[in-house]
């Protein structure tokens, strides 16, 4: 009975250990973000960019969405950073043909069913200048 107590205790601190390592999909993002923003300096946050190029824009799973301008880098955090998953695709109703918007209604939608999963209200763009 002892043996199997202490091999019961033993797995018990193997899980917890791995539970520990393991990173959620939120610290994946804050890592992934913190590494694209590397060596830039934070600007004045804007509620408006110019986006002229669709495919620079970026969604950095539960963290925020990011439109990388060339030299300046900007990165737009969600409300509810949890509707930023994965599976999911960001349709964008703009105001203007070429900006991108806090007001604009950005909603997700299920990359493989295409059902809508939610809507994302954006705060402020932050530019992120390489110095």
């Amino acid at each position: 009975m002892r043996k199997f107590i202490t091999a019961i205790a033993i797995s018990a601190l193997a899980l917890g250990g791995a539970a520990a390592n393991a990173q959620t999909t939120a610290e994946k993002g804050a890592a992934k973000l913190e590494k694209m923003i590397e060596g830039r300096t934070a600007g004045e946050p804007v509620t408006c960019i110019s986006t002229m190029g669709r495919d620079k824009l970026e969604v950095i799973d539960e963290t925020a969405v990011v439109y990388d301008g060339g030299k300046t880098v900007y990165v737009a955090r969600p409300s509810d950073p949890r509707q930023l998953r994965r599976g999911d695709v960001l349709v964008i109703e703009r105001t203007s043909p070429s900006q991108l918007c806090t007001l604009d209604v950005v909603k997700t939608v299920d990359r493989s069913s295409g059902f809508m999963t939610g809507v994302i209200f954006l705060d402020k763009f932050v530019p992120y200048t390489k110095n």
